[in-house]
């Protein structure tokens, strides 16, 4: 199956959705290749950034979950990049 490269930005602004958010993230972990976690604490606001590597339904069907949270912005940019294989 065809994967693409894609990186996710994340946006909390509801602490009590983080442990869902970890959920979700954990479910896909096999696609996630990195993640960056960055606490905003003068906003109070995480930002978290998301490099994947996964089927484009999968990609868009884990943001699609991560931005049906409340308190949560997620945007999704895909790279040209395309394989057929994961590494």
């Amino acid at each position: 199956m065809e994967t693409r490269v894609a990186v996710m930005s994340i946006i909390v602004e509801n602490a009590e959705t983080v442990q869902r958010l970890n959920g979700i993230l954990h479910e896909y972990g096999e696609y996630i290749i990195g993640r960056m976690g960055i606490p905003y604490r003068e906003r109070n606001i995480h930002i978290i950034s998301i490099a994947i590597d996964a089927p484009q339904d999968t990609v868009s069907t884990l943001a699609g979950r991560i931005g049906g949270l409340r308190g949560i912005t997620v945007k999704t940019a895909f790279s040209s990049v395309k394989s057929d294989e994961r590494p």
